[in-house]
């Protein structure tokens, strides 16, 4: 990809999640699964909701009892040169184990945060937590598994999330869900000029689709994490594909950085 490209894509992309200066920004946007319905109760027990100082940040997804999938962009900050540093952990924990982003489940203190060391412009976007306590597995505390293969063009695939329900939307208090199909990366290239191996694009009718607030949250195919909610173009809910990391491409990464 030409890196006049990357930067004429980048300045159109947003950011999921509800982290950072940049998601402030003019036509920034933070919240649900647009277009999407209330999960039923440990319908998805592999997402947990990633939390800065105590608020619902982000969205993750359970790879072991001892780590947590997330988004690079949900935990860093980026300095006056352009640097992205990682967040202390001590302000990071996960609620597991409920639906509902108020209350109920597990509340577990995260104690380290590994962002991928080549994180940048919207590339190679995930990040790991390792907790501070392992999690106990349940009913709705559950281990979702890596993909053993590559995800394909033209599948369903299921994102969740608490990001917000429309535009400048409110969050809203229970997981919601929906169904959105993927493309290839030739298919992702032509529609947003942003096409590349770490990339899954999923494709989706106008207004629905991943919002702020679901960054970090799981794309799922096969029973199999696919993906990583990392960005969408041109506002929550528009006619471009989504943007999440391809978890196949990550999956070295992963292996090497957690138990998994």
């Amino acid at each position: 990809m030409k890196t006049s490209r990357v930067l004429l894509v980048v300045s159109s992309l947003l950011f999921l999640g509800l982290v950072l200066p940049v998601q402030s920004a003019p036509g920034k946007l933070n919240g649900r699964v647009v277009g999407g319905e209330d999960a039923a109760k440990a319908q998805f027990p592999h997402q947990v909701s990633l939390r800065n100082a105590g608020s619902h940040s982000c969205g993750g997804s359970i790879i072991s009892r001892n780590y947590i999938l997330t988004a690079a962009h949900c935990v860093t900050n980026e300095d006056e040169n352009g640097n992205h540093l990682a967040i202390e952990a001590a302000r990071f924990t996960i609620r597991a184990g409920s639906n509902d982003r108020f209350s109920g489940g597990v509340l577990h203190q995260v104690a380290e945060v590994i962002v991928h060391e080549a994180y940048g412009d919207f590339m190679n976007d995930v990040a790991l937590l390792r907790l501070e306590t392992p999690l106990i597995l349940s009913s709705s505390i559950q281990i979702i598994q890596l993909p053993s293969v590559d995800t394909p063009a033209d599948v369903d695939v299921i994102i969740s999330g608490w990001g917000r329900i429309k535009h400048q939307g409110d969050l809203p208090r229970y997981l919601q869900y929906n169904t959105l199909k993927s493309i290839s990366t030739e298919q992702c290239e032509e529609l947003i000029e942003f096409g590349f191996e770490g990339e899954l694009c999923l494709l989706h009718v106008v207004d629905n689709g991943a919002c702020n607030g679901d960054s970090g949250g799981p794309a799922i195919y096969n029973n199999q994490l696919v993906g990583v909610a990392g960005f969408v173009v041109g506002g929550c809910g528009s006619t471009y594909p989504d943007g999440y990391a391809r978890v196949f491409y990550f999956k070295d990464w992963i292996k090497k950085h957690s138990d998994v």
